[in-house]
């Protein structure tokens, strides 16, 4: 017959959780939403009339990009120096969908180039993402967030690339602004002063920014002693015939502040290539991480070289009927572009150039830049096989090892079996003393292969410490995940994540390792659920490899080659509307010495209804901007696993248990059949 039994095992549990009641490993730190300043500036704006009223009633969605590194021998684990309020945390408020990503030096790290219509971003879905729903997310990303289905072209969408496309007859107004913190950030591409004279010259009249009227797309990448660097695109300009040109797709900024980042002296990085007029007037540049040396403060990213579009262009033409603004195309026009750079902000077709890129540096010095350059390869600019494929570079991260020479980590161009280029992780290394000579490695184990059935499509480094640790992510070939992986310089080859921690990285779940500091802690994504379907849910992660994290007395807090859910590791098992309840951590993209992490979540105003990784929200979700700090000597007990949804989490009201309530475990029963 059936009868209750209390067994001591759960008893012990639940009094031990009793006695730990707020316990955590990592408290959330509010640090820009939709009611932060800097971001109501972006929502104050004026906008496309059409889409005005979407506008008014769609919040702004903030996320984070990297966080201040903290002075040696800080530790928030053990609470050493931990000066919380100096951990700025970079970020971006978007208004709507991107339409191509601003972070990419090649829109979705395509080296085809050829994303530049609505079908071309169906085909990519289709090809690399495998969603059931490519349409909607290919006519998101083209028309805007919101757009009106049946009646795509009523301008209703906020953001899209059909509102870039269609700028020269239409204007434009801000989708994207950098954030330091919680406030806007400007860059000298927001000023007149920020263009050459070769630039004005070949069209650029005048400036189309106002204080209330933004045309630039901004973001910031990261903080290094008073600096900021990031990406910024041009502003919108009106030429003599009335019509809006951009002088670039988009260009690498650092501003220089004395004691306030908002009030900086701004640099824009030019292409550091010297005898091609073209590239010095529209190629691009990226911003992408810096480090302080000796010498000053070095810029890693990339860096136009040649342009990529002359031997194919049909692919690299827009769809007129998508833009729909009544311009034409003139192929002669277009191919005119990069011989004739003094005319090229008179001509729509010019807009559409597309540049090869290599990784480049830049070490800015207290009058400016002082050395610059890229980091070459004897390879073409358009691959020789395949006219439609383009040479690719980027540096991503940048680190000094203990010797105090540098090394950056990204991707560079392989040509593999001499058949067709692809994009493949590599690090660069240089002497702190000879930045013109860098070499470059491709990382072991990330190999490109030749045939349909080849493991990778492209991979990518994103970051690395001063001990030479890098991580990134490896492409699946066509709708195969995204891999994290992490790798040692002189060790082997890269290892998987997924195969390193099974436990939170399910098969085929995609995941994405962005960044490490020198304690060998490593932050990102991985989904938590399969798609079916659909983009899959993510959330962010922890991983310490090689050696555990420890607090003041010893204890160990991380453990050697674990990872963990960040959700669990601010868990404190505390009342439904408590902050570490309002948040799930859904991307980690910045970690400095002292453990603290910077993050993007979810929040809940009021709480979750529960505990669990995806309890439901009551109100509508923000995105918003966090930073993550380590509890001063919290132990390994101190992490408390959410429950999954089909399981009943412990729900308490309050902060403890009572002598009362610890009572009432005794006449507890846990129903079994016999």
């Amino acid at each position: 017959m059936p009868h209750k039994i209390l067994k001591l095992s759960t008893l012990a549990i639940l009094i031990a959780g009793a006695s730990q009641a707020n316990a955590a490993v990592y408290t959330v730190v509010p640090v820009a939403n939709a009611d932060s300043a800097g971001v109501k500036q972006l929502a104050n704006q004026d906008y496309f009339s059409e889409a005005q009223a979407n506008a008014n009633s769609t919040a702004i969605t903030v996320s984070s990009t990297g966080i201040k590194q903290s002075a040696d021998k800080a530790n928030c684990f053990t609470g050493t120096d931990c000066t919380v309020d100096d951990y700025t945390v970079t970020g971006v408020a978007r208004r709507g969908s991107e339409g191509t990503p601003i972070a990419e030096a090649t829109p979705y790290n395509q080296n085809s180039q050829q994303i530049t219509n609505l079908f071309q971003l169906r085909s990519y879905c289709d090809s690399n993402l495998g969603y059931g729903t490519c349409d909607n997310w290919a006519e998101e990303q083209y028309f805007g967030l919101d757009y009106s289905d049946g009646n795509e072209f009523d301008g209703q969408g906020l953001g899209g690339l059909q509102k870039k496309q269609a700028a020269w007859v239409n204007g434009y107004y801000s989708n994207i602004i950098a954030l330091v913190n919680d406030q806007r950030i400007a860059t000298k591409a927001d000023e007149l002063s920020g263009y050459t004279k070769e630039q004005q010259d070949a069209g650029l009249s005048s400036i189309d920014s106002t204080e209330y009227h933004y045309t630039t797309d901004a973001m910031v990448n990261g903080v290094v002693d008073n600096y900021n660097f990031g990406t910024t695109s041009s502003a919108l300009f009106t030429n003599k015939a009335k019509l809006h040109p951009r002088a670039f797709e988009k260009r690498g900024f650092v501003n220089t502040f004395t004691t306030n980042p908002f009030t900086a002296t701004p640099l824009t990085l030019l292409p550091p290539v010297s005898g091609d007029a073209f590239v010095q007037t529209m190629g691009q540049t990226t911003a992408n991480d810096a480090v302080k040396t000796a010498d000053g403060l070095l810029v890693v990213g990339s860096s136009s070289f040649a342009e990529s579009y002359k031997q194919d262009i049909d692919r690299h033409k827009p769809d007129l009927n998508d833009v729909n603004a009544e311009l034409g195309f003139n192929d002669a026009t277009y191919l005119a572009c990069a011989t004739n750079p003094t005319s090229v902000y008179n001509h729509w077709e010019c807009q559409f150039s597309t540049f090869a890129n290599e990784a480049a540096f830049w070490l800015i010095g207290n009058n400016g830049i002082t050395k610059s350059g890229v980091i070459g390869s004897t390879l073409a600019a358009v691959d020789p096989d395949h006219d439609h494929l383009s040479f690719q570079a980027s540096a991503q991260a940048v680190a000094l090892k203990a010797d105090g020479n540098p090394i950056a980590v990204g991707y560079s161009t392989t040509d593999v079996n001499n058949d067709f280029y692809a994009m493949q992780a590599a690090y660069f290394t240089a002497s702190a003393g000879n930045l013109s000579s860098w070499t470059r490695t491709l990382i072991p184990g990330l190999s490109i292969k030749p045939g349909d059935d080849r493991d990778f499509t492209y991979t990518i480094a994103n970051g690395v410490n001063s001990q030479s640790v890098i991580v990134g992510d490896a492409k699946g070939n066509g709708e195969k995940p995204q891999r994290a992986f992490i790798y040692k310089v002189g060790d082997g080859s890269a290892k998987f994540l997924d195969q390193l921690v099974p436990s939170i990285f399910f098969n085929n779940s995609n995941s994405n390792a962005a960044a490490i500091n020198n304690n060998d802690q490593v932050v990102g994504w991985v989904d938590i659920q399969a798609s079916n379907g659909a983009e899959a849910r993510h959330r962010a992660f922890t991983y310490m490899a090689n050696s555990s994290i420890k607090n003041a007395n010893g204890d160990v807090v991380l453990a050697a080659n674990k990872a963990w859910m960040l959700d669990d590791l601010t868990n404190d098992n505390g009342a439904a509307n408590s902050i570490a309840n309002s948040y799930r951590i859904m991307d980690a993209t910045g970690i400095n010495n002292a453990g603290v992490i910077a993050a993007t979540a979810y929040y809940c105003k009021g709480g979750y209804e529960n505990l669990s990784k995806l309890a439901r929200c009551s109100v509508t979700e923000q995105q918003v901007a966090v930073k993550l700090v380590p509890i001063a000597n919290a132990t390994v007990s101190d992490i408390q696993e959410r429950a999954n949804d089909d399981e009943q989490p412990f729900k308490r009201s309050g902060g403890s248990l009572g002598i009362l309530a610890l009572t009432a475990l005794g006449f507890i029963g846990f129903r079994r059949r016999k």
